[in-house]
């Protein structure tokens, strides 16, 4: 390959991991993308002959692709300003100015306008996408740009410096135009081989410099993964108000929602975590809504971003959630029930009467927060102490009695036959019935077949299907007519757990409800689930593709959590645990050293207990240190001799790639050792007849021909010139 080629493909090269980039980012469709690599396939065959266009041609269409712009802009928006709108439009103009420039005759101006194009469509695609996937075109821009760079200096200096003036005019002890011309000044085949690697050294230094200063360099308050631009989830079901069947259109799509990872790795607790959304206490027949609008707690961020909601008797109690929630159309935050503190980069946190916590609006935005709830559940016996036939007085917990003022008398009458088919005295047996009841007697659906004035009763005797919606809401109204206390929660199941990342991937699919019921005697809310189990569809993925797509997880999980969502919180914990690694590395070194040391002083002693020191001990103890004392010296000598230091100080020259000038300084500086100077008028060859050695004259007569004869060296003549630098450089010292 001859560097102009290479120079060539390099760039090419650039440009097309810049489009690239901003396709995986969505930032550019599939279609204008493979459009895209067709132009510069064909611009490729192009290159330099009279098909291309020329500058006059090219500035016309660019100053025409302006207004074009705008009419893109319009018809795509219909006349709003609509941000992802005006992102796509300007990533067509952005394409269509690389081929105008691709296709027209280019100078070095036109290089540089695509390289920096190109560089535009990678910042772009960095505030579009949060995938790993950037990471891996980012990478290969990152090598192409530096090898073009390379080769566009080369290419520079290669038109304003003639190779006769590097063979003739250069001073002997220059090197650099040797270099130059290794690298394709003289635009042979092969000579460009090298640059790749130079690149890719580069990237890897560049790599190697920025990730100490990424680690360490203090992060803002704002949410990094605040800058996604992916656009928003169609949602519904957390909200004021919700219908029947908002949250059963919601599980009909496979759409990521949310990811979230349990640390303290109690996995007890999985298989029952869901993660609460918003709940509700009014039913209007139709529907559920809130009664209560102001909000129990409201407090703005601060510099920790920690919010502290409740006590808990323990931390052992407390399981620990961290969640990374897409964007989506609710400022809802998700958690495990009985939240006792959240923490987060988040502006500020309410929490409603009815324990939903919300904060900013985030539908264009990912977030990431932390949780701490207590999870655990009361005791049997502590719920039973709330007895059926005491209503309760409280005002606050009176209104989860509230029914709508015409109830389907057919309603009580089935709360009455449950309960005293189940002999249940208690508030908490009663529920348990009424719950069984409704998982071993009815059907799951998620088609909206229950309806009519009082889809309720539609869905209790005569439909008998339906999804977690009309489950819940039956067991709450039946409770209700029975004076126990109940309200509903919309949130989600725990979702399906990858073990190769460690988080459990929540989509719209594990949409559901449930219910909560007050207990008086303990005070406390504990959730019920009336939904039959073979309606809380777990996403499960086996076989080779289910794996492979959880290993592609768990690489984005580690891009989102160490790179993406990388926070001052993230560098606390690396901070704390690089800490603790050395502290535990220190103690190890210690305790090592004192047990060594005890040893060596139990052997001293020979186990006598009255403490004497044998001497005849101590003396082989330093015999035995003297002795490896001489083998480490004896085998620093041998290594000296070998003269292996010498592979990484001075290169043996060979071929014309060999050091003209390096094996010629190595003689004259040997020589100046003895006395012998070559004067500023004197040419090497009168010098080296001077001299009377000949080995001189032989190393002299070598270098005329490859300096000035363009000869190359054999290797029988690198050996000998090695060898006679070696007895000369010797001799010196």
């Amino acid at each position: 390959m001859t560097f102009d080629t290479f120079f060539r493909l390099s760039s090419y090269a650039m440009v097309a991991c810049g489009a690239l980039a901003l396709t995986v980012s969505g930032g550019l469709s599939e279609l204008l993308a493979l459009a895209f690599g067709v132009v510069l396939v064909l611009a490729w065959k192009i290159e330099g002959t009279r098909w291309q266009l020329t500058e006059r041609v090219g500035l016309i269409v660019v100053l025409l692709s302006l207004p074009l712009f705008y009419i893109d802009w319009q018809i795509l928006s219909g006349g709003t300003s609509s941000e992802k709108v005006g992102v796509s439009a300007l990533a067509h103009l952005i394409i269509f100015l690389s081929t105008v420039k691709l296709l027209q005759i280019k100078g070095d101006r036109d290089w540089v306008f695509l390289y920096l194009i190109s560089f535009f469509e990678v910042l772009l695609a960095a505030g579009l996408s949060l995938s790993p996937l950037f990471l891996l075109t980012l990478s290969g821009y990152m090598l192409f740009a530096l090898s073009t760079v390379l080769a566009f200096e080369i290419r520079k200096a290669r038109r304003s410096v003639k190779v006769t003036e590097t063979r003739l005019l250069v001073a002997p002890d220059s090197t650099f135009f040797r270099r130059l011309r290794r690298a394709g000044v003289g635009g042979g085949k092969g000579e460009a081989r090298k640059l790749p690697l130079v690149s890719f050294m580069l990237m890897l230094l560049i790599f190697a410099l920025a990730l100490p200063l990424f680690l360490i360099v203090p992060r803002s308050s704002a949410s990094v993964l605040s800058r996604t631009g992916s656009g928003s989830t169609g949602f519904v079901g957390f909200s004021d108000s919700v219908r029947l069947g908002d949250v059963g259109a919601l599980q009909q799509s496979d759409r990521l929602v949310m990811r979230v990872r349990v640390e303290d790795g109690r996995t007890d607790v999985r298989p029952v975590l869901r993660w609460r959304g918003v709940g509700l206490d009014y039913f209007t027949g139709r529907g559920w809504k809130k009664t209560l609008a102001a909000p129990s707690f409201e407090e703005p961020g601060n510099s920790s971003g920690f919010f502290r909601l409740g006590t808990t008797e323990g931390a052992e109690r407390l399981t620990t959630q961290r969640f990374y929630l897409e964007a989506i159309d609710t400022p809802v935050l998700f958690a495990a029930p009985r939240v006792i503190a959240v923490q987060g980069a988040i502006p500020y946190l309410r929490q409603d009467a009815e324990d939903a916590l919300t904060s900013r609006p985030h539908y264009q935005d990912r977030i990431s927060y932390k949780v701490f709830s207590d999870t655990t559940v009361p005791d049997e016996s502590d719920l039973r102490k709330s007895l059926l036939d005491t209503r309760t007085r409280n005002a606050d917990a009176a209104r989860y009695l509230q029914l709508p003022s015409e109830v389907d008398p057919r309603i009580p009458r089935l709360a009455d036959e449950l309960i005293k088919k189940a002999g249940a005295n208690t508030q908490y047996d009663a529920a348990r019935a009424v719950e069984r009841y409704l998982q071993n007697e009815f059907g799951y659906t998620l088609e909206q077949k229950a309806g009519g004035a009082d889809p309720l009763a539609d869905f209790l005797f005569n439909v008998r299907e339906g999804h977690c919606e009309y489950f819940a809401t039956a067991m709450a109204v039946l409770l209700r007519t029975k004076g126990i206390p109940a309200r509903i929660v919309n949130g989600f199941q725990s979702g399906d757990y990858n073990e190769a990342a460690g988080v459990f991937t929540v989509t719209q699919r594990d949409a559901h409800s449930w219910v909560e019921v007050f207990f008086s005697a303990s005070g406390k809310w504990v959730s019920f689930d009336p939904t039959p189990f073979n309606g809380r569809p777990a996403t499960v993925r086996t076989g080779l593709k289910g794996k492979l797509s959880k290993y592609a997880e768990a690489l984005e999980m580690l891009w989102i959590q160490y790179v993406v969502g990388y926070d001052s919180d993230e560098q606390r914990v690396l901070a704390k645990s690089v800490g603790s690694r050395f502290f535990e590395l220190r103690d190890w070194f210690a305790r090592q050293y004192t047990a060594i040391k005890d040893g060596l002083s139990q052997w001293i002693r020979g186990g006598d207990t009255s403490g004497k020191i044998s001497y005849l001990r101590i003396a082989t103890l330093a015999l035995l240190f003297g002795l490896v004392a001489l083998g480490i010296v004896i085998l620093v000598r041998k290594i000296k001799r070998l003269d292996l230091w010498r592979l990484f100080k001075r290169r043996r020259p060979t071929g014309r790639a060999a050091s003209v000038v390096e094996f010629y300084e190595r003689m004259t500086k040997a020589m100046a050792a003895r006395g012998l100077h070559r004067s500023s008028g004197e040419t090497p060859l009168e010098f080296a007849q001077a001299s009377g050695v000949p080995e001189v004259l032989h190393i002299t007569r070598a270098y005329y021909r490859v300096r000035f004869g363009d000869q190359a060296l054999s290797p029988f003549e690198s050996d000998e010139i090695e060898f006679s630098l070696r007895r000369m450089e010797e001799k010196q010292s």
